[in-house]
């Protein structure tokens, strides 16, 4: 019986779940698990990062452009709840990541030894599936157990405590396997039941001005094409949540368009106002998309298809819920319309004439603020040269804040899939610079562009060593305006513009990039935009561009709440 420790069998788990990158820092409780990652030969590159949450971040989008599960990990104490944040966001956004933080040793507990906490109970309301591990014989079946509950059902993410005692300790290395197919998310796939798939068929088909609002659930599963065909044989409009996007391309003859309170606009809202039947797919159906539940109205016939039951009927009473993996539910309903769709009523609404007319209206209120030539630097202009001089392949990464709205609403990929990213469950301040490091490593054959407010900045700022130290060419945009915009915004519509506490100093920061050894760009004319984005997109190396931008509440930000 051939012997390992636990820390080495950790390692030898990643290694055959396909694991090629761990995003992580170092503490004492993680020195047995860092050897074996030093002695090892097991191809995973590890990426030391600067803070835990920056750790947790580039998990997260990593596993979002690869379907790959993300890891990442943090020593005990203030390491464990630096994660925190990470796995939250992942969690809530069904991506598949995977938290590993080291412990006190299990003969230590409840002797008030150094960074001590009950990690587990932290974990337990955060994550999917969370383990703590008192035995090594036990680290095969939880590294299994932890991959089966990211990447199966709704993807999630889990965690796992590992005492520092437990990893030296002896594993048998006949119980260091991995299933089959539980190293990429969604995996088992379910289908929904065949009766409930011709109920929706029936009702699609009948249907006079059917709309379907597609949530991250479709990119997630890869069910691009098979909506595509859906909405094409249905002639309907297809509206997505911000983190939807991507399940048609932005201009594909059918997409609508972002619909909700953030990056949703009057024409989108008009469409699901009028529809007599929505299908939510992959989507929870929130206050955001729904604008607190007004559009769709409950009048609406609902049909929604989720992986999660609890999902299905949570706010809109459901004429028919499908419960199932988008891709299949959508081949299945697809089919049984098929069968349908000659006794169709002739009198429908015309899907691409509407979402033709939601893009032109979008278009017309966007086109002259991104042509205007005043200062500061209007945001519509940022989003405009992105929309003109980034490649097909490119990913844009965007922090809560300035940048969300308006990319929600108004950045156009010309592909489907995951070409933007933005953390909607939890909307943290300092996602965008990270994820971007991860969404890198993911895709290194993409450019990738993290855009920023100043606030996000930051939080962050520390990870550009990291991008200088790995060589990623990760291109950074900073929407200079010296405040917490958001806030500052919704002080200013609901508040009589009593601003408090959202105000505060200018960073120049190209100059603390440059410290860095970041290339960077400081811009306050318009005219002078699109050439510093040409040059950063022709560096070879990481760069960065400081917009000196117009504060959000003085925008035309795409946000229901300020517009009325």
């Amino acid at each position: 019986m051939m012997k390992m420790n636990g820390a080495e069998a950790v390692v030898r788990m990643l290694q055959l779940n396909g694991v090629k990158h761990i995003f992580g820092l170092c503490g004492d409780t993680s020195l047995p698990l860092y050897d074996a990652m030093a002695r090892l030969d097991h191809g995973i590159d590890h990426v030391l990062t600067r803070d835990e949450r920056s750790a947790g971040y580039m998990a997260d989008a990593y596993a979002r452009v690869t379907g790959k599960v993300g890891v990442c990990e943090g020593p005990s104490g203030g390491g464990a709840t630096y994660l925190l944040p990470g796995l939250v966001e992942a969690n809530e956004s069904s991506v598949a990541v995977l938290g590993i933080t080291s412990d006190v040793s299990v003969g230590s507990r409840g002797k008030y030894p150094l960074t001590e906490l009950d990690q587990e109970a932290l974990y337990r309301p955060l994550t999917k599936w969370n383990a703590t591990v008192d035995r090594a014989d036990q680290i095969p079946g939880i590294v299994r157990a932890a991959f089966r509950a990211m990447t199966t059902g709704k993807p999630g993410a889990a965690h796992i405590c590992l005492p520092h005692d437990v990893q030296t300790h002896a594993v048998d290395s006949a119980d260091v396997w991995a299933q089959e197919g539980h190293d990429r998310f969604p995996a088992m796939r379910s289908a929904p039941d065949p009766a409930d798939v011709e109920r929706a068929a029936e009702k699609l088909v009948a249907s006079r001005s059917p709309v379907i609002i597609c949530g991250g659930g479709v990119v997630i599963s890869g069910a691009s094409a098979a909506l595509d065909t859906l909405a094409t044989q249905l002639n309907a409009p297809v509206c997505t949540t911000i983190s939807g996007q991507g399940s048609l391309a932005d201009m594909h003859p059918l997409n609508a368009g972002v619909v909700g309170a953030n990056g949703g606009v009057l024409a989108t809202r008009e469409i699901v106002a009028a529809a007599d039947t929505v299908l939510f797919i992959g989507c929870r159906a929130g206050s955001t998309t729904t604008e607190h539940w007004r559009f769709p109205s409950r009048d609406a016939r609902i049909l929604h298809i989720d992986a999660d039951p609890m999902v299905i009927s949570a706010n809109y009473r459901t004429d028919v819920g499908l419960v199932g993996d988008a891709l299949l539910a959508l081949h299945a309903v697809s089919a049984a319309v098929e069968r349908r769709i000659a006794h169709r009523p002739a009198e429908h609404a015309d899907g691409h004439a509407l979402a033709a007319a939601a893009r032109e209206a979008k278009r017309a209120a966007f086109a002259p603020l991104a042509a205007s030539l005043d200062t500061p630097i209007k945001p519509e202009r940022v989003v405009d040269a992105l929309n003109r001089l980034l490649p097909e392949n490119a990913i844009v990464v965007a922090d809560p804040g300035t940048p969300c709205p308006y990319l929600s609403a108004h950045f156009n990929a010309h592909r489907p899939g995951r070409h933007f990213i933005t953390n909607r469950a939890h909307g943290a301040l300092g996602f965008a610079l990270s994820a971007g490091i991860g969404a890198s490593f993911g895709r290194p054959d993409a450019v990738v562009v993290s855009v920023m407010g100043d606030g996000s900045f930051g939080f962050t700022c520390g990870e550009m060593e990291t991008l200088v130290r790995c060589k990623i060419a990760l291109k950074m945009i900073v929407f200079s305006n010296s405040v917490y915009g958001w806030i500052k915004a919704s002080q200013k519509a609901s508040y009589n513009g009593r601003y408090f506490a959202v105000d505060f100093t200018r960073t120049d920061h190209a100059r603390v990039a440059e410290a860095f050894g970041v290339k960077a760009w400081r811009v306050d004319d318009p005219s002078r935009l699109d050439a510093a984005l040409k040059a950063a997109l022709s560096h070879d190396g990481p760069a960065l561009i400081d917009v000196i931008a117009q504060e959000l509440q003085d925008t035309a930000a795409p946000v229901s709440q300020w517009m009325g």
